[in-house]
């Protein structure tokens, strides 16, 4: 994971975080981020736009650090980030400082697709099968994608689940032909 850029962002911050004893607090605020980008459309457009100066990248992304009360080392960061013109891989480097975050406390990281958003009780009864499974505390990172139709796509580490409406009907699909 650190082998990318995402993961040397999400390392440095990491490092800075642990070292200023601001941990929990970036971590907060790194889930508001991851929150903020799933939930507005203008804040994913912003990130991703090239067309942006770095100047005003810089005054927007600062603006959204202070409406979502993010912590100052993360709000200098996002700034880094804008400067850098790395803003685009503010969701992996959000993904990545998750999956950190978790490995640090003992906990695995779960990547969780779904067509639709998951209800609180549907989010504890999953963690508590993939821990029978797993045999540790797992962190659920959730994505929604419609395109999967239902059911779910978890990943956990290398491994794959995928019990998704659309595998099944692409599975389907393939064994009528053949």
């Amino acid at each position: 994971m650190q082998a990318s850029l995402a993961g040397r962002y999400a390392r440095a911050l990491f490092d800075l975080a642990e070292e200023n004893k601001a941990l929990a607090a970036v971590e907060a605020s790194m889930i508001r981020i991851g929150e903020a980008l799933t939930a507005s459309d203008a804040l994913r457009a912003l990130v991703a736009s090239p067309v942006v100066s770095r100047a005003d990248a810089g005054r927007a992304i600062k603006a959204i650090a202070a409406e979502l009360k993010i912590d100052p080392t993360t709000t200098n960061f996002l700034g880094v980030l804008a400067a850098n013109r790395r803003l685009g891989k503010l969701a992996d480097i959000v993904r990545a400082f998750a999956g950190m975050s978790a490995t640090h406390r003992g906990e695995v990281s779960a990547d969780v697709t779904s067509a639709h958003p998951l209800a609180a009780d549907q989010v504890s009864a999953l963690k508590a099968k993939l821990k029978s499974r797993i045999g540790r505390d797992v962190a659920v990172n959730l994505n929604v994608d419609p395109t999967i139709l239902g059911g779910l796509v978890v990943r956990v580490g290398s491994r794959l689940v995928d019990s998704s409406i659309r595998t099944r009907l692409n599975t389907l699909a393939a064994a009528m032909k053949g």
